[in-house]
Formats: structure tokens, C-alpha cells, sequence
């Protein structure tokens, strides 16, 4: 369909007199409003004068108007009987009024004209993008006007930090594509070297670009203030987030907006995966977590590449354990997979119960993994299980036993990750230089800000779950065993851990040191008593006789003329406290005689046998028969 044309006296081709009469007649407007403008002044002023004594009128109370009606009667008679008395007043509220009525818009400093060359360039480059050659009224078009579609811009020092453009209704504003396409031109227009950040208002067709200040980066290792189930990611901007926490920068306080990852049985994304280039802040934001984690709950880490950036978190309470080898993480891991079994299990027996889990679950159990795809590398070679497949459980049941785990990884080596830790971690952050494409594989949407020339190690972008993605800058952390760690950092993290327990020392102190002690009396060496008189001593029984002791008291065994003593045993006579006692070393069996038969020995309970006074023949002196072997 084609357009009608404009009508011709509207064109520039209309007649030269009614062009001539249009032109006498804007001129005459202009001549007017020139002289009128002080009588336009004075009646605005009168008119301003007037609203005011209204309003008073209307606002004061009825007692209060006769009698300042009154005064004010009895102030125009004066005047109006003094000398030259009508013409000062008059004068006086001319004057007023022309004041009042003065024009009080300030006066709007146009951009200078470097300012303004740079603003048309920025619109006739985003003539390719936001036109359409099918749009009969265009909003850019090639030497167009950019004061028509720019509708706010600001400057400082040359450069642009502020503007506020118009896009046609037509442009996909919601492909991420053509967004990135504009974003990326207006980052170079506006000057690289900076952080920007664009706002996309979709319903009234408005972007907005503003540029970022940066994040600060002297923010160390220290205690933050937040629950058992937070921990700090780092910190953003504080348009982004509504919470400030006091952070201690050098000697001074600060509240800073922080990124809280929330985990625990009520958090949506227990688990985090960190990706980032060498050097760019992973293991430090590993180590920070460590560190906030032992002030509430249990660390298990594992240090895939073995570079012994954790060794400083051995033996402390809390940490279970660091391992960096094959068999040292296969082993942890199993053991981690069936704690988490035993916590559910655990969890649900309490709550069949009615009771609240124990207090051993409810304590949060972290898992610290850096560089899990060379220990899967190095699996494979070995012809060992993937130590990344012990994680599935942890990953699936962690949130309900309690079980957090935080992963970070080499950007380059993220195809190394398995299928579960991938879709498991729900958490994400993306540290170093990246580009567009890779940072959406990884947080899953584009950021809305650029990224500068030049990061420093721990700058980034975070995303939790499924909201917006953040600026990030992570605490610093290095390792306090490293040479190169300044010694404040080095006192900060090191005053972060628990106490280690005090060792104990079992080796004796010499001789020499050691004060002398007096030996107590029972210590004294032995004194031997004599040897009894009534009876020579025993010949011992051969070394290889074994000893059979009776637990019965010795009877004597029974004669013609005397019946025999078994009804109570006979006490031998006391020996001295400090003699040894010369106990036989063979059983004693009493000669037979001819009117009774020998006594069969006692079951032995092993208890020793009083000594019994020697028979008859013992008596003169002769030894006793040896006992047969037993």
C-alpha cells in the first residue's frame, strides 16, 4: 500500500507568500513575548501574591482574620495619607511581584560539542541494529537526530557513564543474541577499560547503561557475621542485593553487600561448582569456605591436585581429614557416601518417632573438592573406579542428611566433570575472564554487565539456583604457608582456625634433670629368713615337672592307733613379712601304709595349699619319694 502525500501547503513547495506571511507572523510572536515578558513576570508574581493571602485566609483560624483585617484596613490608610505614600506601595509590589513571578527553571546546559559528536556516534552505529526498512517512521535513520531517542546521558571527564535510550517495539528484546549484539557495541562505544551494566525495560522499551565502580578488593579472610547454615561467596553491588553486613577493610569498618549461599535441609541449591581459568581465585574461595565452615560444622577435603594448598587445615579440629592421593580419596569418599546413608536412615527413625534428629547429623558435614577431573584422569589410567561417581549420593540425598558439597575446577577441564556434578550443583560461579558464550554454558543466562580490562584474581559473576546473576569479588585467602603471603593475611587466616590440640609428651625426662626420690620403705631390698629349725629344706622338683598345686587343705592319712585329722585344716606357723616363702615345686603324696589306702589328690582351683606338719618318717630326716609325671 502506498502513502498518500503531504498536503501542499504543508510541503515546502506551497505558495512564497503564505511561506512569507508565516514566517512575518512567528517573528511578531517573538518581538511580543520578548517585550511582554517583564508584564508576563508581574502578573505571575500577582498571581503567586494573591494564592498565597488565599491560602492564608482559608488556613488561619476565624478569630484571627477581623483583627489582622483590621491591621491591615488601618496599615492602607496610613499609607494612603503619607506623602508619596500610593506611589511607594504601588512601586514596592511591582517589585514584589516581578521577583515572585520571575522564571525559576534552571537553565539546562546543553552537552559541549565533543559531547555531542560522540553521542551521534553512538547513534548512527546503532542504526543497523534497531532500524527495519519496512518501518515508515523510523527512530534511526542514518544523519538522524539523536536528542530524539537519547533521554538522559551524562559524562565525567569525557567519557560516558550514564545514558538512557529508546528502541523500537519491534526489536527482540527478549533473544539473548540480539541483546548481546547491542551490549557488546555500546561497551565499545562507551569506552572499554570499565564495567557496565545494562538494564533492559522491556515493557516501555527503555535501556539503560551505567558504568560500575569496581568492587573492592582489599577485603581479607575474617568472620563474617551469619548463621550456621550461611556462608559468604564474596560481595557485589548494593543495588543488587537489600542486606549489608560490616566487613573489616584494613583498620577501618565497612558495610559491604554481600552474596549469602544459604545451604542446610532448607536450602534450593545445596551445592556449588566453581569454574574458572589458573589464577583466577577458585582454590581461594575453597579455602574461604573451609574456613567459614569449621566455626559450625566437620571439613572432609580433597585436594585432587596434590599441590598441598590445604596442609595448613591438617590435624585441626573439625577436619576430618586431607587428602590428595587415589586410594586416600577413594577411601574418604566411600566413607562420605555411607555417612550420608547412615544420617538418612538416622533421620527418618527420628521422625517415625516423633523425635528431633540427633545432634550428630543436624552438625553440617562439608566435602572440599579442587580438581576432581584429575583424579578421574588418573583413575582411568589406573584401571581404578571414578572417584567422581562416589559423589552421586552425597549430591542426591546431601541436602536432607546435612551434607554440603563446594567443587571448583579449571574452566578449560569442566568436560572432565561428570553428568551428576554437573547437574547436581545448582550453585554456580564463574571466576577470571570469560566469554559471553562460556559464561551462559556456565550460569546457564548471560550476565548483564561487562567485564573489564583488566580482573583481579577473585572477580567474577555468581548465580544462585535459578535467580539473577551478580558481580562477585571473593575475600582473600591465600595459603598461610606460602612464602609469598603477607604477614597480615597469613595472622588472619591462621587466627580463623580452631586450636589444635596439645601433644603429649611420653618420653621420660633424664636422670640428671629429674629431682631425686626417696625410696619408701616397702621398696627396700628384701632381708632372707633363716631357715626353720624343725624341718631341713626341700629338694626342688626337676625343671621340667609341672606344677600342680592343690587347692584343698593337706589330711593326713589315717593310722591304727590314732584316727585321722580331716576335719579341720592345720595352720602353718607364721613366717615374717619380708622372708620369701619356699614353696615346693612338685605335690607332696603321703607314703601308703598297711591299713589304709592313699588319698586321691584334690581337684586343683588354684589356690595354694597350706603347709602341713611332715608325717612320721619326715621327721627323721629322710626326703620324700618323687612324684610320678603327670
Amino acid at each position: 500500500m502506498s502513502r498518500r502525500p503531504l498536503p501542499r501547503i504543508l510541503t515546502d513547495r506551497a505558495l512564497p507568500s503564505l511561506a512569507r506571511g508565516r514566517d512575518l507572523a512567528r517573528n511578531a510572536s517573538d518581538n511580543a513575548a520578548d517585550v511582554l515578558k517583564p508584564l508576563i513576570a508581574v502578573g505571575r508574581g500577582l498571581r503567586r501574591h494573591a494564592g498565597w493571602v488565599a491560602g492564608w485566609w482559608i488556613h488561619s483560624a476565624k478569630d484571627r482574620r477581623g483583627p489582622t483585617l483590621l491591621l491591615a484596613v488601618a496599615g492602607v490608610v496610613v499609607v494612603a495619607l503619607l506623602p508619596y505614600g500610593p506611589l511607594l506601595a504601588g512601586v514596592t509590589l511591582l517589585m514584589s511581584a516581578g521577583w515572585t513571578g520571575r522564571d525559576r527553571r534552571p537553565a539546562t546546559a546543553g552537552p559541549s560539542e565533543p559531547e555531542r559528536a560522540k553521542l551521534q556516534a553512538v547513534y548512527e552505529a546503532l542504526v543497523p541494529y534497531l532500524t527495519d526498512p519496512d518501518d515508515p517512521a523510523p527512530l534511526y535513520t542514518h544523519h538522524g537526530d539523536a536528542g530524539g531517542v537519547f533521554t538522559d546521558h551524562e559524562f565525567e571527564n569525557g567519557r560516558l557513564t550514564l545514558l538512557r535510550l529508546r528502541y523500537p517495539g519491534y526489536f527482540t528484546d527478549g533473544e539473548p543474541d540480539s541483546r548481546a549484539r547491542v551490549e557488546q557495541l555500546l561497551h565499545a562505544k562507551a569506552g572499554r577499560g570499565r564495567e557496565y551494566r545494562f538494564d533492559w525495560d522491556e515493557e516501555d522499551n527503555h535501556l539503560t547503561l551505567t558504568a560500575l565502580p569496581a568492587l573492592a578488593t582489599g577485603i581479607a579472610a575474617q568472620r563474617f557475621v551469619t548463621s550456621p547454615h550461611e556462608a559468604i561467596l564474596g560481595f557485589t553491588d548494593a543495588t543488587d542485593v537489600q542486606r549489608t553486613i560490616p566487613v573489616l577493610r584494613g583498620e577501618e569498618s565497612w558495610d559491604l553487600p554481600p552474596v549469602v549461599w544459604r545451604t542446610g535441609p532448607r536450602s534450593t541449591e545445596p551445592h556449588l561448582l566453581a569454574l574458572g581459568g589458573p589464577g583466577t581465585g577458585t582454590t581461594t574461595l575453597l579455602r574461604s569456605l573451609a574456613l567459614q565452615a569449621l566455626h559450625h560444622g566437620d571439613v572432609l577435603v580433597v585436594d585432587g591436585a596434590g599441590s598441598g594448598e590445604y596442609g595448613f587445615l591438617a590435624g585441626r579440629p573439625g577436619v576430618l581429614g586431607v587428602e590428595s592421593g587415589l586410594a586416600g580419596t577413594l577411601a574418604a569418599l566411600e566413607w562420605l557416601a555411607h555417612e550420608t546413608q547412615r544420617r538418612l536412615i538416622a533421620v527418618n527413625r527420628a521422625r517415625q518417632a516423633g523425635h528431633p534428629a540427633p545432634a550428630d547429623v543436624r552438625r553440617p558435614l562439608w566435602l572440599i573438592v579442587d580438581h576432581p577431573a584429575a583424579l578421574a584422569q588418573l583413575a582411568r589410567v589406573e584401571g581404578r573406579p571414578d572417584p567422581q561417581d562416589l559423589l552421586d549420593v552425597p549430591l542426591r540425598h546431601g541436602r536432607a542428611a546435612g551434607v554440603t558439597l563446594a567443587v571448583a575446577e579449571h574452566l578449560d577441564a569442566a568436560d572432565g566433570l561428570s553428568e551428576g556434578l554437573r547437574t547436581g550443583t545448582r550453585a554456580r560461579v564463574l571466576l577470571g575472564p570469560a566469554h559471553p558464550a562460556q559464561a551462559r554454558a556456565v550460569l546457564g543466562v548471560p550476565p548483564h554487565t561487562t567485564q573489564g580490562a583488566h580482573l583481579p584474581p577473585g572477580r567474577g559473576y555468581a548465580r544462585l539456583g535459578d535467580g539473577a546473576v551478580h558481580r562477585l569479588q571473593v575475600p582473600a585467602t591465600p595459603d598461610p604457608h606460602d612464602e609469598e603471603t603477607t604477614g597480615a593475611h597469613r595472622e588472619a587466616i591462621l587466627s580463623l582456625l580452631p586450636a589444635a590440640p596439645q601433644a603429649v609428651d611420653l618420653v621420660k625426662a633424664p636422670p640428671e634433670t629429674a629431682p631425686p626420690v626417696k625410696a619408701p620403705p616397702e621398696m627396700a631390698p628384701p632381708v632372707k629368713a633363716p631357715a626353720r629349725p624343725t624341718a631341713p629344706p626341700r629338694t626342688p622338683a626337676p625343671a621340667t615337672a609341672p606344677v600342680d598345686r592343690p587347692t584343698a587343705p593337706f589330711t593326713a592319712p589315717p593310722t591304727a592307733t590314732a584316727p585321722p585329722a580331716a576335719t579341720a585344716p592345720l595352720t602353718p606357723p607364721p613366717a615374717p613379712a619380708t622372708a620369701p616363702v619356699d614353696r615346693p615345686t612338685a605335690p607332696f603324696t603321703a607314703p601308703p601304709t598297711a591299713t589304709a589306702p592313699p588319698t586321691p589328690p584334690p581337684p586343683a582351683t588354684g589356690t595354694a595349699a597350706p603347709t602341713a606338719p611332715a608325717p612320721a618318717e619326715r621327721s627323721s630326716g629322710a626326703d620324700p619319694a618323687p612324684a610320678a609325671d603327670i
